[in-house]
């Protein structure tokens, strides 16, 4: 099973020297050839003419997949992992990189999230996957785009737009666990040149725990509601309005952990994972000018999240002397963002008219207000964090020919933050950072595009404010990252066949660590301490590959795969460990996820699909791994011209697998030695969704 994926790409692969000899033969109607636009991009590019690594889950597959959040399509992507340690997994990691958790502020993200233009990095509770038109990846660091919040790469989900015509839709769906959801959308013209949608969601669900100690199967539950309106306008000629807006209630549970590594939890405490996030957004694009178009947007995102847990999983009377603790993190964040940009029209360009340019500006202000309450303290921590970012960037866009463009691209960016809390802690540190990019693809053939590139990417600096923490663990550095990268694109046989691969090597230096301690009370409990350090070097290389294969109009397969071999060099954890040559946290040696799609005629479809990684490390400070896991998923259903019926099953065979782990003491039976804990992954789901659309 597990050369299966690698197999099949590679049988695809081989085949496509002889399916482009034979396309010249085809006798069938060519397919239509759909164009998939990548928004993240600067000019909002066509999936295959983008020099880069990005996979792209659209919408269609997202509702075979009964997917109603982020989480539940990460498998998907090649090369994406993500830790959970809550009740969703809101953080990401790329190509092995990224944070897998946060118990202290600052958080600088390694992979960014942003929906409809909104930066919500590091609180992906909020990606909700009700009418979003796709979700794409973008792997690598995004130094001239993104600059700091994207070291690895970007996850940017775009939701539907308003359309010219009156539409609407209705969902319903019901699973197992007690889940139950429903949705509604409409969508049209309100004024003259005005368009507008809006769409709302509740989705809630009893979670996969067992609580014994009270009796109950909801501590775990979920319980997310959505509201999201969007208006475009012309104003003018020469001027187009954007304006989106979202408000997400996230009132969850969380009772992830057992003292055996099960389903069936003791706490008597059980904990919460709450997110009340209200965002907006809105974008102008100018066209007057015959040379360029002005585009300005401005983002704002005002959260209120509450996070806790039972910190011994038990009730007062399993330990012998009525020990009994939690931990809570309360925090508010708010966000705020501007951008503006030119952007060379045709005619505009420099050179002669070879170079495309884009130049502009890009500011944020972030403020975190946190208060930690908590058994292990005294009375209430409370710190108020805040950063400062200015970058400005440039790319060009050059034809050297009729086949070939070198493309340029630079930022400059002013990080500076500010830090103050209850324990008369206090920084503010300043960083400037450089990013950047060069690429060089060229035609090969009709369909078939190779390119080479060449990125920087950052991460801020910052500092550990844990007073328990040792002097030297207070600070640590920023972290680079180089980027070397080659890939092949390529459509072929009428639009049937369709192939896009690449190898990386990524080079990080002052790499930034997500470590932990353990620091041992008095009264013989266990407290622990997450903190982040830097490391000497980091290398981390391998190849991704999307392969889609249409032999008829009734069969579509498809192949996507990750490899990754990641490793330390000369670094040393806070444990004392050496951890040179390692495997890095949260990097599975392989990812893959293949299946089939079939279409029996009139309306009625199938799909069946196998979605796996390779075993990787819990985390950096100390050696708790999981195991390899592979994921059967398929669905079956109707579609009509005007609704449709979905019957869809996640890990068919019911597979435990686990998404996050940590090593400490916590159990009295063993006198508190410190062993291995983990949590498990969404077992067996399944369930209908029903729409109506008009």
């Amino acid at each position: 099973m597990t050369r299966f994926p690698i197999t099949l790409a590679l049988a695809l692969t081989l085949a496509g020297p002889t399916l482009l000899a034979q396309e010249g033969e085809a006798t069938e109607e060519a397919l239509e050839i759909e164009e998939i636009v990548v928004t993240a991009t600067f000019r909002g590019d066509e999936l295959y003419q983008v020099p880069s690594s990005i996979g792209v889950v659209p919408a269609d597959a997202i509702a075979r997949r009964g997917a109603t959040h982020l989480e539940e399509i990460l498998n998907m992507i090649p090369n994406l992992n993500y830790a959970k340690g809550a009740s969703r997994a809101r953080f990401l990691q790329i190509r092995g990189i990224g944070e897998r958790g946060q118990f202290s502020e600052p958080l600088n993200s390694s992979v960014g999230l942003v929906v409809d233009g909104v930066d919500l990095s590091g609180i992906g509770t909020v990606a909700m996957l009700f009418d979003v038109e796709q979700v794409e990846v973008l792997r690598g660091p995004q130094g001239t785009r993104y600059g700091a919040n994207a070291l690895a790469g970007l996850v940017n989900v775009v939701t539907r737009p308003p359309t010219d015509t009156n539409e609407g839709e209705m969902e319903l769906f019901a699973g197992n666990y007690g889940s139950l959801g429903a949705g509604a959308v409409i969508s049209g013209p309100l004024a003259e040149g005005g368009r507008g949608r809006l769409a709302a969601r509740v989705d809630r669900a009893n979670g996969f725990i067992e609580n014994d100690y009270l009796g109950v199967d909801d501590t775990d539950n979920t319980d997310e509601k959505l509201l999201r309106g969007k208006l475009s306008w012309d104003a003018g000629e020469s001027s187009t309005v954007d304006i989106s807006a979202g408000y997400i209630d996230a009132n969850n549970g969380y009772d992830a952990f057992s003292l055996d590594n099960i389903r069936t939890t003791l706490a008597d405490e059980p904990g919460y994972d709450t997110q009340e996030t209200l965002y907006g957004s809105a974008g102008i694009k100018w066209h007057d000018n015959p040379a360029f178009t002005v585009e300005a947007h401005v983002g704002a995102a005002l959260s209120d999240m509450a996070y806790g847990y039972d910190a011994d999983w038990v009730y007062v009377g399993f330990h012998p002397w009525g020990y009994s603790g939690t931990d809570s993190y309360l925090r508010d964040r708010n966000t705020l963002t501007a951008e503006v940009r030119l952007v060379s029209k045709e005619g505009g360009e420099l050179l002669r008219g070879a170079t495309a340019w884009t130049v502009g500006a890009y500011t944020l202000r972030q403020d975190v207000a946190l208060t930690r309450q908590s058994t292990f303290i005294d009375s209430d921590f409370t710190s108020d964090y805040g950063i400062d970012r200015f970058a400005l960037f440039g790319q060009t866009e050059t034809a050297l020919d009729a086949c070939s463009t070198l493309t340029v691209g630079l930022r400059l960016e002013r990080h500076s933050a500010t830090y103050d809390d209850s324990a008369n802690v206090s920084s503010a540190p300043e960083d400037s950072l450089v990013g950047g990019r060069v690429s060089y693809d060229r035609e090969l053939a009709p369909g078939v595009v190779g390119y080479g590139s060449v990125s920087r990417g950052y991460k801020a600096g910052g500092f550990n404010i844990d007073g328990t923490l040792r002097a030297d663990l207070r600070e640590y550095d920023p972290e680079v990252l180089w980027n070397f990268e080659a890939g092949l694109k390529a459509r072929a046989v009428d639009g049937r066949l369709s192939f896009r691969g690449s190898v990386f090597r990524m080079q990080r230096d002052d790499v930034q660590i997500d470590s932990s301690i353990v620091i041992f009370h008095d009264d013989g409990s266990t407290e622990f301490i997450d903190f982040v350090g830097n490391a000497a070097q980091g290398t981390n290389s391998g190849a991704e590959l999307d392969v889609e294969f249409t032999p008829s109009d009734a069969v579509s397969l498809y192949a996507r795969v990750g490899l990754l071999r990641s490793e330390y060099e000369d670094y040393i954890n806070g444990e004392g460990m050496d951890l040179d040559g390692r495997e890095q946290a949260h990097a599975p040696g392989y990812q893959f996820s293949v299946g089939a799609n079939f279409a029996f005629g009139q309306g009625y479809f199938a799909q069946v699909g196998v979605d796996g990684r390779d075993e990787f490390y819990f985390s950096d400070s100390h050696s708790e791994k999981s195991d390899p896991y592979r994921l059967l998923n398929a669905s079956i259903g109707y579609r009509g011209s005007d609704w449709s019926v979905t019957a869809w099953a996640r890990n068919l065979a019911d597979e435990d697998y686990l998404v996050r782990g940590f090593f400490f003491g916590n159990d009295p039976r063993d006198g508190y030695t410190d062993r291995g804990f983990t949590q498990l992954g969404e077992p067996r789901r399944f369930g209908i969704t029903a729409s109506r659309s008009w």
